[in-house]
């Protein structure tokens, strides 16, 4: 089927109690193997872009790339950039054939973040397209800290940008290894009495997986971002299919032994967003 925009999967996550994933490809292996996986599991994907993928593969590529496998999947797809930092990084992505733009201007002042981000989803929408945006900072695992959300700015920003996804910080952090911490959830029902736009979680790894779940179904968060903790099980299949024959030097041979255990732990994944059982 063709590329859908980031509204059309959220808005029934929104009313109907489950969340989806926002997967945070590296290159054609990973994204492969998102989509088998939510073909696997009979629910939506949404492929990202973010800065470290875009580092080595220029966005008009990827968005052929997404846009491949979206018209032979199963299920609905999303392109989707995620951390656009400028005006310019959007408009090529959305010149490049994504169906979703998000632009974080969440180290801005807070009115220039709604600016910058209003122009964005003008543009977006204009052309048919999704806005998401970043309201609060997401802090980095050993990195720079986490400015919480506030809940009078989220309401501000989401009526004065018209967003159609809103990303909050609320205990999440980006590139975070393990389950130790939590959302803070007190604060998450604090932004939801003050707006419907469904929410968004960066660093979604770090959420313990019951707490993932849970969420998904009794909040306004519907959609999860997932990067480290798939990364993290590609580099573990990976060493173990070199370890396994080194004298195997042919990559294509090595990188296929990574395909089914990706599907695996991305399936996992998926179906704790559903409301299932990990």
């Amino acid at each position: 089927m063709p590329l859908v925009t980031l509204r059309d999967v959220l808005q029934p996550a929104l009313h109907n109690g489950y969340a989806v994933a926002g997967l945070v490809t590296l290159g054609w292996d990973d994204m492969r193997a998102y989509v088998a996986a939510a073909e696997a599991e009979n629910v939506p994907v949404i492929l990202q872009a973010g800065p470290g993928c875009r580092e080595y593969t220029p966005l008009p590529i990827l968005g052929k790339m997404f846009r491949h496998l979206a018209e032979r999947a199963s299920v609905p797809v999303v392109a989707h950039l995620d951390h656009g930092y400028t005006y310019e990084d959007c408009k090529e992505a959305l010149d490049s054939g994504f169906t979703s733009l998000m632009f974080d201007g969440s180290r801005k002042p807070l009115q220039q973040n709604i600016d910058e981000t209003a122009a964005i989803a003008e543009m977006a929408h204009d052309a048919g397209v999704s806005c998401e945006g970043e309201i609060g900072f997401v802090g980095y695992a050993n990195g720079e800290k986490s400015a919480g959300t506030d809940p009078a700015e989220a309401a501000k920003f989401a009526a004065q940008t018209g967003v159609d996804a809103m990303a909050i910080s609320v205990g999440n952090v980006h590139l975070q290894q393990n389950k130790d911490g939590g959302l803070d959830e007190p604060r998450i029902r604090a932004v939801e009495a003050v707006t419907e736009t469904p929410l968004v979680i960066h660093g979604g790894s770090g959420v313990p997986v019951l707490q993932r779940s849970t969420l998904a179904r009794t909040s306004n968060i519907c959609k999860f971002n997932i990067g480290t903790e798939l990364r993290m099980a590609f580099g573990a299949s990976l060493r173990a299919a070199v370890n396994a024959d080194p004298d195997r030097f042919d990559r294509n041979q090595i990188l296929k032994d990574t395909h089914d255990p990706l599907v695996a732990a991305t399936r996992s994944v998926l179906r704790a967003l559903k409301g299932e059982t990990p």
